[in-house]
């Protein structure tokens, strides 16, 4: 691997994204971690260069704030970073019904998965053009194919991620930019807020899957030129399920998760 290809990573210094991090690290790739959590990038840079030696670049910024691709854009630039690889990772969550308190967070939720994912995908797809080709990973949702009340700004977002992303690698396949949307069902990481109890059995069952599992199925779609993947088997159960259930159970189960979950939101 020439060692100034670099695998751009948002959220990187935690859950997933850092997943995906050490999974490019191992394939012999430089990194480039963005992310609003300085303690953790420090510590993901220190883990990553001593575990895999190759070369760890950190950026903290808030990715909602207007103006981030560029900045992470100049930001590479200024380093002289070839980045042959963009991982759209960051995001955040919150379970709550909407209301005029949570507004503020729905903003910022939109503009870290929308705007930011977009603007990064649009102006890196542009340099992997000039380049001659590339890959872009986009970290959509299962929950972009059902009704989530409790979260329905989450699920939206997510659902113009698989649009966006699924119709964008038509535009940047003819130019020999893969563009590959993942679609995964719920991942064991702290983003989600529930007990610890439930998070072991439902683990156990296998209706939440490891970071490490999703990541290296996401990576090989990735490279095999997969336009958008659902994988596990609860993609395949659970939006049929959905579909069958009358919606006033979905009322009911919407304000029982509400009732039993947390309200807390959390970033990557």
């Amino acid at each position: 691997m020439d060692c100034k290809s670099t695998a751009l990573i948002t959220g990187g210094s935690s859950g997933i994204g850092f997943e995906y991090a050490r999974e490019f690290a191992s394939r012999g790739y430089s990194l480039a971690l963005v992310s609003n959590r300085p303690q953790d990038l420090r510590s993901a840079k220190e883990g990553l260069e001593q575990e895999y030696g190759t070369p760890v670049h950190i950026l903290e910024l808030d990715m909602a704030q207007d103006g981030c691709a560029d900045r992470i854009l100049a930001w590479c630039d200024s380093l002289g970073l070839r980045v042959d690889v963009l991982v759209n990772n960051a995001g955040m969550f919150f379970m709550q019904y909407l209301d005029g308190e949570n507004l503020g967070r729905a903003g910022t939720m939109l503009a870290l998965h929308v705007t930011a994912a977009t603007e990064l995908s649009v102006l890196f797809g542009e340099r992997m053009k000039q380049q001659g080709g590339g890959y872009i990973l986009i970290m959509s949702s299962m929950t972009a194919r059902i009704p989530a009340p409790g979260i329905a700004v989450y699920s939206a977002s997510k659902a113009y991620l698989k649009s966006f992303g699924k119709s964008f690698s038509y535009e940047m396949r003819p130019f020999g930019v893969m563009v590959t949307t993942v679609c995964p069902s719920a991942v064991d990481t702290a983003l989600y807020p529930i007990p610890d109890g439930l998070r072991k059995t439902l683990r156990r069952v296998g209706i939440i899957r490891s970071p490490q599992w999703l990541v290296r199925r996401a990576v090989r779609a990735l490279f095999r030129g997969r336009r958008c993947i659902s994988p596990g088997l609860t993609n395949i159960l659970v939006p049929a399920l959905v579909a069958l259930l009358p919606a006033r159970m979905i009322d009911r189960l919407g304000i029982k998760w509400i009732a039993t979950g947390a309200a807390d939101s959390s970033r990557r």
